[in-house]
């Protein structure tokens, strides 16, 4: 396991976390940032996209 991929993991941890917190407390803005978090940790790991690379290209998909 390389880096990008040990920090694409950390990130998806930190994501489930934020989430499941944001259930607890019914956030649904920390849910939704959770989910967030979640995805750009996937896209890191697969692809080495840091996570304003990830957003920027996710951002151009909703145009």
């Amino acid at each position: 396991m390389n880096q990008d991929q040990a920090k694409g993991k950390w990130d998806q941890v930190k994501g489930r976390a934020k989430k499941a917190w944001g259930e607890l407390t019914d956030d649904d803005f920390l849910k939704a940032e959770g989910s967030m978090d979640k995805l750009y940790g996937i896209i890191h790991e697969k692809f080495g996209d840091t996570k304003e690379a990830a957003k920027a290209k996710l951002d151009k998909l909703h145009l």
